[in-house]
């Protein structure tokens, strides 16, 4: 019994303990909501390209918005890091000596997801870390005019004699189909992107009893709102419904009606159905202010942009509004999940890489992509994905984290690299293990899909992911994706989820040096 019991001490004293990665996700597992979860990670050392720390990274998961890096990959692939949008408005006819256009003036959609107030004086784009276009109590916008570059479009039209238009503003969104709803916050899918194709309306609740506070940003003739808000407790949650009515001339009705707490504010969008019109009223009254005699933007007959572009030359070019590098486009994607800007980016690269492919844009797109990947030597039977934003996409953690690595290699990779939100510092993981020794050290796109449970009153989170690059405390740089599927939370309270995923991104950065190549 002697000798057993010694034989047995030294098994236990000579059998390591768990990694503290281990610890984490069975602790992650026993959580309440956590009972029927899937998790998976894989991590991938850089230098050796070896995986340091899998689990379950062979199983499909739902990914969400981490499908955002295949995306905006594929399109630094097409396009490359310099790449500027150019956004023009031409003439179709002549400006006689008096100053009148005998003819139309066009604003021709080129594709560009910034047509907004996010430009800075040094060329960067400007974010704030929760996006305008989700809308929410802390949710503020960008500063500035969001028609800025609708603005200098029109006084370059001034610029060029342009006193009267006899004909029509118009707007050409023919580079691929209008209309389709991202599923992320149900913004329109277009060419022509002006302030992201959504409407602020920024509220704030008075004193108890008091009225409520509401203004539009911008302000145009494309919708008007009627305030019915009321204030509420100030310990109550926000409560901001909108009734749209579409008027006979094309314009909008919105009846806002509702709670506010008192002493909150808060930002909620308003998605704009027809961005095309949106853009030409828009465009109209800036036309106007500039001293233009311009019909308003009205509902007229139907416009054909074949026939027009025989006027799309440089002799009728009246003004044109020239991007920042696409590098900054990526940015706002990655940074702040712009769901918008990713779910359009596949067809514009079909429409502007593959023009004269079959298909429709959006699927050239994706062409272009499997292309881009298959030369990669991933296994891209280990991914699926149907759309730019991650409604509808799986993923294995290994052939993400294997995409990562792969993208670390690329010529892109340092502006990849720079567009990931930091854990604890900025983007969607601005509130991510904020004082983790890890936050600063972990860069990498969040995701989140989800549905209502009503039998529970609560919600389902079907997906949610962390993927991206970590520099570990021992010095490493690993590639890694984390994905949790299917966890029961209150309502509201998704976010508990992401919290997990950065407490597995945290130990990866402190274990790495010893971690497994599990299971």
């Amino acid at each position: 019994m002697r000798v057993f019991a010694i034989a047995a001490a030294v098994v236990l004293l000579t059998t390591p303990p768990p990694a503290p990665i281990d610890r984490v996700i069975t602790d992650i597992a026993g959580r309440q909501g956590y009972e029927h979860a899937a998790i998976g990670v894989e991590a991938i050392d850089l230098a050796s390209g070896h995986v340091v720390y899998a689990h379950n990274a062979g199983q499909f998961f739902v990914p969400g918005s981490t499908t955002k890096l295949l995306t905006i990959g594929s399109a630094l692939a097409a396009f490359g890091a310099d790449y500027r949008f150019h956004t023009r408005v031409y003439r179709t006819g002549d400006v006689d000596a008096s100053g009148v256009l005998r003819g139309d003036v066009i604003l021709v959609g080129s594709g560009d997801p910034n047509l907004s107030n996010r430009i800075r004086p040094d060329g960067t784009l400007a974010f704030e870390n929760e996006d305008h276009s989700y809308g929410g109590a802390k949710v503020k916008p960008v500063t500035g005019d969001p028609l800025t570059i609708i603005d200098s479009l029109a006084a370059q039209v001034a610029q060029h004699g342009v006193r009267q238009i006899a004909g029509r503003v118009r707007v050409d969104v023919s580079l691929f189909p209008e209309g389709a709803r991202e599923g992320g916050t149900g913004a329109v899918i277009s060419p022509i992107v002006v302030n992201d194709n959504v409407v602020d309306v920024i509220v704030s609740g008075a004193a108890e009893g008091k009225a409520v506070a509401a203004r539009a940003q911008p302000e145009t003739a494309y919708v008007r709102f009627v305030n019915r808000l009321e204030t509420g407790a100030a310990t109550g949650q926000p409560d901001v419904r909108m009734r749209d009515v579409e008027e006979s001339d094309g314009s909008h009705t919105v009846t806002l009606r509702g709670t506010m707490p008192a002493g909150t504010s808060g930002l909620f969008s308003w998605k704009v159905p027809q961005p095309s019109r949106f853009a030409a009223v828009a465009l109209a009254e800036r036309l106007q202010a500039h001293g233009i005699i311009a019909p308003a933007a009205s509902k007229d007959a139907a416009f054909d942009p074949a026939a027009a572009r025989a006027n799309y030359r440089d002799d009728h070019l009246v003004a044109e509004h020239v991007s920042v590098p696409f590098s900054e486009a990526a940015k706002v994607v990655l940074k702040v999940s712009q769901n918008l800007h990713a779910s359009m980016m596949l067809s514009v690269v079909g429409a502007l890489i593959a023009p004269t492919a079959p298909g429709e844009p959006i699927q050239r797109g994706f062409d272009v992509m499997k292309h881009w990947l298959d030369s990669s030597g991933l296994d891209v039977s280990a991914a699926s994905q149907g759309d730019g934003a991650g409604a509808e996409a799986h993923f294995t953690p290994h052939f993400m984290a294997s995409y990562l690595a792969w993208m670390a290699k690329q010529p892109n990779a340092d502006v990849f690299r720079r567009a990931l939100p930091i854990m604890g510092r900025d983007g969607t993981l601005a509130e991510i293990e904020p004082r983790s020794p890890a936050a600063g050290h972990v860069l990498a796109k969040t995701g989140t899909y989800g549905e209502a449970d009503r039998l529970h009153r609560s919600l389902m989170v079907d997906g949610k992911g962390l993927a991206g690059y970590i520099d570990t405390a021992a010095g490493r740089h690993l590639a890694f994706a984390a994905y949790i599927n299917f966890v029961r939370v209150g309502l509201g309270q998704a976010q508990s989820v992401g919290d997990a995923l950065g407490e597995i991104a945290s130990a990866i950065y402190a274990d790495a040096p010893r971690a497994s190549t599990g299971r």
